[in-house]
């Protein structure tokens, strides 16, 4: 059953007038084409691109495009469910004109998320972003809760002219330090007005751990809006990229040693225009709400590892002592907490704290990864669950009986005892619904098979520069 936010066949009322509209103005701002955004079940960004003088078209009718993409791996094979991956049938990718954006990176282009329909005119069960929107328009039907997220983009710069698929740090300079920011200067400067182009508010952009490793964080949206953020952010710094003749990985490992690249999600709950992890009784000036959300988290995050470190590169990257959240335990501030409450300074509180999630990487398709959370954490609000105690400092000190007494739990070490669990969770497949949960194994199970074999470093050789 289709909502008011789902595209229909014609267009929405409205949709076709804007659309007019907005080919004009486009028009006369040398824009000659839009990329239509999407992401597939492997967390790789897809499009189609159309010149923008079919914007109404697509606004009234959408863009063709085959369902077997949701069953494509990163390395564009493809498996097959009992539903998807054959060559048969047909859907259509409709712009979501409120995102539409003039892409500052990329001069004579725009880009828009989409929503995908069937030729019938009803919701594709396996888009993603429909996915989310149902988690998040259930919530506040149900619940009157709404959400807030952001995503944290870290990435690796390297040099463009080296020859081959290696990586050479396209900077010198040591971890957080001003070498790295004097070194690429030029580019980073002209990331930040591309971004501010494209109202994206960035709030922090710096060198972090890795060789060559940057993070950019970007403020708060609601989560369809966050997700689509994420993906324009990414588009834009490699597209930046490209200009100063650098190369960019996303990827959760680009090296088999050392740090890789995370995408922390950041999530609060709120209830009529009151933050729900601030102001309460609770432990942090929690809401007894916010704790049993957290909790929900907690205990499914094992399962939840198959959607937010979906890739086996993934889990080269979530490895304990490095800021990865390996352990499925929550603290206030704590790095190494695979759930990291965040309380804000004071006199912010109200407005600032929030739910980090620590093993989330940027090839998890974000649309996934945040109804995911959502509908985890969600289970746990509803079904009152108890957050258990905090576990403060570096869990990976506590083994045996000792861990078991504290709840330290390791999180899967390999992509195949994710999947194990995912499918051993019935509240998240229920939660995706049949189709997508379906996909999600299959093109889990490929990506397993693709690399079986391989040493470390040729994994991460593999998805170096997919993501």
């Amino acid at each position: 059953m289709t909502t008011l936010d789902d595209p229909v066949p014609g267009g929405r009322p409205g949709d076709v007038e804007r659309a007019t509209a907005l080919g004009a103005e486009l028009s006369a701002r040398g824009v000659h084409g839009i990329v239509l955004a999407y992401v597939d079940t492997a967390g790789i960004a897809r499009v189609k691109t159309i010149p923008t003088a079919r914007l109404v078209s697509a606004a009234a009718w959408g863009v063709g495009m085959s369902p077997v993409f949701d069953t494509f791996l990163a390395n564009d094979s493809i498996v097959s469910t009992d539903v998807l991956g054959s060559p048969d049938g047909d859907l259509r990718l409709y712009p979501d004109l409120a995102h539409l954006v003039v892409l500052a990176g990329q001069p004579g282009w725009a880009w828009a998320p989409v929503d995908r329909i069937t030729q019938e005119g009803e919701r594709h069960p396996a888009c993603s972003r429909t996915f989310l929107r149902r988690v998040v328009t259930d919530a506040a039907r149900r619940l009157g809760i709404t959400f807030k997220s952001a995503i944290e983009v870290e990435w690796m710069i390297g040099r463009g002219s080296t020859a081959g698929d290696d990586f050479v740090p396209a900077t010198s300079g040591p971890a957080y330090g001003a070498i790295r920011q004097v070194e690429l200067s030029d580019y980073t400067a002209e990331l930040l007005a591309a971004l501010e182009a494209e109202g994206l508010d960035a709030e922090q952009l710096h060198p972090e751990y890795a060789p060559a490793q940057f993070e950019v964080s970007v403020g708060a949206l609601d989560p369809v809006a966050a997700a689509d953020r994420s993906l324009l952010v990414r588009q834009t710094i490699r597209a930046v990229a490209a200009r100063h003749a650098l190369r960019v990985s996303f990827a959760p490992a680009v090296t088999a040693e050392g740090i890789g690249n995370g995408g922390h999600v950041h999530l609060s709950a709120w209830r009529d225009g009151a933050n729900l992890h601030a102001g309460g009784e609770g432990r942090y000036g929690m809401t007894a709400q916010a704790e049993s959300f957290a909790a929900g988290l907690l205990a499914h995050l094992p399962a939840l590892t198959a959607v937010t470190a979906p890739s086996p590169a993934s889990y080269l990257r979530l490895k304990p002592s490095q800021w990865a959240g390996a352990f499925a335990v929550w603290g206030r501030e704590t790095r190494e907490s695979a759930v990291r409450v965040i309380t804000g300074s004071t006199g912010q509180c109200g407005r600032a704290a929030n739910l980090e999630v620590k093993p989330v990487d940027l090839a998890a398709n974000p649309y996934l990864a945040l109804g995911c959370l959502i509908a985890a954490g969600l289970d746990g609000l509803e079904s009152s669950l108890p957050l258990p105690e905090e576990v403060t400092g570096d869990p990976a000190r506590f083994t045996g009986d000792e861990a078991r007494v504290r709840g330290v739990r390791r999180l899967p070490t390999s992509l195949e005892e994710a999947v194990r669990m995912f499918r051993e969770d019935e509240g998240l497949r229920a939660a995706l619904g049949p189709v997508l949960a379906d996909a999600v194994i299959a093109v889990r199970l490929g990506e397993i098979a693709a690399v079986a074999g391989l040493d470390d470093e040729l994994v991460a050789a593999a998805y170096r520069w997919v993501y």
